[in-house]
C-alpha cells in the first residue's frame, strides 16, 4: 500500500537523481523503474502514458497533439495552430471525457467541451489517459464522474546539490511566421516550500498553403485548387505560477492560471468561399489549491478547491448573412474532500464529497442566464487479496439549476447513482514485483449532464433533455516482461476488446413547424443511440544497443511504441432511416501510431506515425459522404551541449532540435472542408541554468 512515507521516498530519490547537466534519459529510466515497483496507484486499468524524454521528444506542439498517439482516441483538429481541437475517448463523444490539470478537473458548463490546444507541452511532466477511471479511490468524487479521463501533471521543482534556482526557457519559430518564446522560473524559498513561475507567448499568422479537392457524386474531380489558409492568426500569452509545499506525511500546492488569446476563425471551404471574417477572444483564469495529509496512521485526508472564471466573445462581421457579436461568462467555484480510510492493509475505504456552483452570462437576446448548483458523493473500496485486485464505487450526483429571469422555465432537479467495479487478475506469478501476465475487466455505467447550451441557448436549447447516458463493458490482458540479457531491455503487450453504448444521446435536430421542419431553426432533443465495439492494441519495448566492441562506442537506447484501434461505431437513432446502423461521424474502423525514439550520447532522433483510415462525415455511409484515410510522418532531431562549471555558477545546459511535420506533404482534412497544413518546420531553442 502506497503511503505518504513511500511519496517522500520518491522525491527523496528524484531529487538525488543529480545535478541538472546530468543525462535526462536515466533520470527518467530510474523514476519509471522505482515506480512500477512501488506500484503507487495500485493500477487495476492501466493507463496509457507519455512523460519525460519521450513526451519532450514528440512533435507535439499542445496536449492535443500528444494524445493522438494513444490507441482507442479521435481528436477533432480544425486547422492550424490556434484551431479548436478535442478529444474523443473509444467514440462516445467529446463531452464524457474528464480534463484534470494537476488533479483538478478543467470545466466548461457552457459547452461540456475543453479545447487542448490551450495547453503547451513545455512544462507538462506526464499525460495520461484512462478508460472508464483512474485506479485510485482516494481522489475527488469528480474524478469518478466521466466515462474516460486525461490527467496533465505539470512539472514539480526539482533542486539539485545546493541549487536554489532553475531557469528553463524555450524559443521556437518557423512555418505559419510561429513565435513562441516560453520561460520558466523555479525557486527553493526553504527545504520544504518552492515556488514557480511560467510565461509563454505565442504568435502566428496561421497561414499555410493547402490543396483543396472536391468531389462529385459520381467520383469525377469538381474543384482541385491550391490556395492559402486565410483568417487563421493567433496572439495568446499564458502565465501561471504558485507554490508547492511538503509536511510531515501531507503536502500541499496552489496555482494560480491565466490564458488569453485573440485568434481568427477560418472556417470551412464551402460554397467557393476561401476565406471567412470570424473572430474569438478568449480570457481563462482560475485559481486552485490542494492539500493531503495523513491525520493518523490508517487515515487520509484530502481537499480541492478553485475558482474559474471564463469569458469568451465571438464576432461575426459579416453583415450578408447575420451580424454577430456574442459574449459569454463563466464562473465555477468548486470544493472537494476525500477521506480515505485503510480497514486492512490490503483493503482501502473512501468517501468524496464535492460541491460545485456554475453560472452562465451571456448578451444573446432572452437569454435565461442559468446557474447550477452540483453536489457529488462517491462511496468507493480498494481490495487485494493475493494476486486479485478489485476497486469498486458508487457515485451519487444531485443537480439544480435556476434562471436569473423568473418568468422563465428551468430545467427539473436531477439526481442519478451510477456504478463502477474494476478487477485485475494475476494467474502466474514468475516474479515477486513484476507479474508476466495480467487480465483486466471493468463495468461501468456513468452519464454526462446537458449543458448550458443544450438547454438554455435562445430558441434552440430543451430544458426537458434527459442526461446521456454510458454502459461501458472492457475485457483486456496486459503481459510485461524485463530482461536482463541482451538488447531487449522491456516488452509490453496490452490488448483490450470492449462495447459500449450511448443512450438518450443529445442530438441538434430540425425544429418542426406548421409547414415541417426547417434547416435554419434547430433544437436539441433526446434521440440517439450509438453501440460502440472495439479493440485496442497496444505494445512498448526497450532496447539497449551496447558492448559491440568497439573502443568510442557509447550505448545507444532506443524506444518504440505501436497503438492500434478497430472500431465498429453505429448509429441507431432512428429505425425508420435507410442509414440505420450506419458507422458514426469521424470513425474509422482502423487507426494507429508508432513512435520510435533513438538517443545516443548528446544526440536524439524521433520519428512518429499516425495513421487514420476511412470513415464518413455523416451517419448516412453514402459515397458522397466518404473520407479518405490520412496518415502523417514527424520527425525531430535534437542536440544536446553541456558547459563547463564554474565554482560559483552551475554549468547551463542547452538543446537545439529541428522538426519536419507532415514529411510526405499529404494533403488532409480531420474534419471535413478544414484543410490541414502540408509539409512544415519548426526550430526549438531550449536552455536550462
Amino acid at each position: 500500500m502506497f503511503s505518504v512515507r513511500h511519496f517522500t521516498l520518491v522525491v527523496g530519490l528524484v531529487l538525488a537523481v543529480g545535478s541538472t547537466a546530468q543525462s535526462k534519459l536515466d533520470s527518467v529510466q530510474l523514476l519509471e523503474e522505482f515506480e512500477v515497483v512501488a506500484d503507487r496507484y495500485r493500477e487495476v486499468i492501466p493507463s496509457q502514458r507519455l512523460s519525460g524524454v519521450k513526451l519532450e521528444a514528440l512533435s507535439s506542439f499542445s496536449v492535443a497533439d500528444a494524445i493522438r498517439y494513444f490507441s482507442g482516441v479521435q481528436i477533432k483538429d480544425y486547422g492550424g495552430i490556434g484551431g479548436l481541437k478535442t478529444v474523443d475517448i473509444r467514440s462516445m463523444g467529446s463531452n464524457h471525457l474528464g480534463v484534470f490539470y494537476d488533479g483538478i478537473e478543467i470545466g466548461n458548463a457552457q459547452n461540456g467541451t475543453v479545447d487542448l490546444g490551450k495547453f503547451s507541452l513545455d512544462f507538462i511532466e506526464e499525460v495520461s489517459l484512462y478508460n472508464g477511471q483512474k485506479s485510485e479511490i482516494f481522489q475527488s468524487a469528480k474524478d469518478f464522474g466521466s466515462a474516460g479521463t486525461v490527467y496533465l501533471r505539470t512539472r514539480r521543482p526539482k533542486f539539485t546539490q545546493s541549487k536554489q534556482t532553475n531557469l528553463i526557457s524555450y524559443f521556437r519559430t518557423g512555418s505559419f511566421d510561429l513565435v513562441n518564446p516560453s520561460v520558466l522560473w523555479e525557486q527553493k524559498i526553504n527545504k520544504n516550500i518552492s515556488s514557480s513561475l511560467n510565461a509563454e507567448y505565442v504568435y502566428s499568422s496561421g497561414k499555410y498553403k493547402y490543396r483543396y479537392t472536391k468531389y462529385n457524386a459520381d467520383g469525377s474531380i469538381a474543384n482541385d485548387t491550391t490556395a492559402v489558409r486565410q483568417n487563421g492568426d493567433i496572439h495568446s500569452l499564458r502565465l501561471e505560477g504558485g507554490f508547492n509545499g511538503y509536511l510531515p506525511q501531507g503536502h500541499w500546492n496552489v496555482k494560480g492560471y491565466l490564458y488569453d488569446s485573440e485568434k481568427g476563425l477560418p472556417g470551412a471551404i464551402v460554397n467557393n468561399v476561401w476565406k471567412n471574417s470570424q473572430r474569438q477572444w478568449d480570457r481563462n483564469a482560475f485559481v486552485q489549491g490542494s492539500f493531503q495529509k495523513q491525520l493518523f496512521n490508517g487515515y487520509d485526508f484530502l481537499v480541492n478547491a478553485k475558482y474559474s472564471n471564463d469569458y469568451m466573445r465571438y464576432q461575426n462581421p459579416d453583415t450578408t448573412l447575420m451580424l454577430i457579436d456574442n459574449k459569454f461568462r463563466q464562473q465555477e467555484i468548486y470544493v472537494s474532500t476525500a477521506n480515505k480510510y485503510s480497514i486492512f492493509p490490503t483493503w482501502d475505504v473512501n468517501l468524496s464529497v464535492d460541491y460545485s456552483w456554475n453560472t452562465l452570462d451571456a448578451n444573446l437576446a432572452g437569454f435565461v442566464n442559468p446557474s447550477r448548483n452540483t453536489v457529488l458523493t462517491a462511496l468507493a473500496t480498494a481490495f487485494e487479496w493475493r494476486r486479485l485486485k478489485a476497486q469498486a464505487s458508487l457515485l451519487g450526483t444531485f443537480v439544480f439549476d435556476d434562471v436569473k429571469i423568473k418568468e422563465a422555465e428551468k430545467a427539473s432537479d436531477k439526481s442519478e447513482y451510477t456504478p463502477a467495479v474494476f478487477l485485475s487478475y494475476q494467474p502466474f506469478v514468475r516474479a515477486k514485483y513484476i507479474s508476466p501476465l495480467r487480465v483486466r475487466a471493468f463495468y461501468k455505467r456513468i452519464f454526462r449532464m446537458p449543458t448550458f447550451n443544450d438547454l438554455y441557448y435562445t430558441d434552440i436549447g430543451n430544458i426537458k433533455l434527459r442526461p446521456e447516458f454510458t454502459t461501458q463493458y472492457n475485457l483486456g490482458i496486459q503481459y510485461g516482461k524485463n530482461f536482463k540479457k541482451g538488447i531487449i531491455n522491456d516488452v509490453t503487450v496490452s490488448a483490450d476488446a470492449y462495447y459500449n453504448e450511448v443512450i438518450d444521446k443529445i442530438v441538434a435536430v430540425p425544429k418542426g413547424g406548421s409547414g415541417g421542419g426547417s434547416l435554419y431553426r434547430w433544437m436539441m432533443m433526446n434521440l440517439g443511440l450509438v453501440e460502440i465495439r472495439g479493440v485496442d492494441v497496444a505494445i512498448k519495448t526497450g532496447i539497449a544497443v551496447r558492448n559491440v566492441g568497439a573502443k568510442y562506442f557509447s550505448p545507444a537506447y532506443i524506444n518504440l511504441s505501436f497503438s492500434y484501434t478497430c472500431q465498429k461505431a453505429q448509429d441507431f437513432t432512428d429505425k425508420n432511416s435507410e442509414w440505420y446502423g450506419g458507422q458514426i461521424a469521424y470513425i474509422p474502423w482502423h487507426s494507429g501510431s508508432a513512435i520510435v525514439n533513438t538517443q545516443w550520447r548528446t544526440w536524439d532522433l524521433n520519428y512518429s506515425f499516425i495513421y487514420v483510415g476511412e470513415r464518413y462525415h455523416n451517419s448516412a455511409n453514402i459515397p458522397a459522404n466518404h473520407e479518405q484515410p490520412w496518415y502523417t510522418h514527424d520527425l525531430t532531431l535534437g542536440k544536446s551541449f553541456k558547459f563547463r562549471k564554474s565554482e560559483k555558477y552551475f554549468a547551463p545546459a542547452m538543446k537545439i532540435s529541428a522538426e519536419i511535420n507532415n514529411l510526405l506533404n499529404q494533403a488532409y482534412e480531420v474534419i471535413t472542408c478544414y484543410p490541414m497544413p502540408g509539409r512544415n518546420y519548426k526550430i526549438i531553442l531550449k536552455m536550462e541554468i
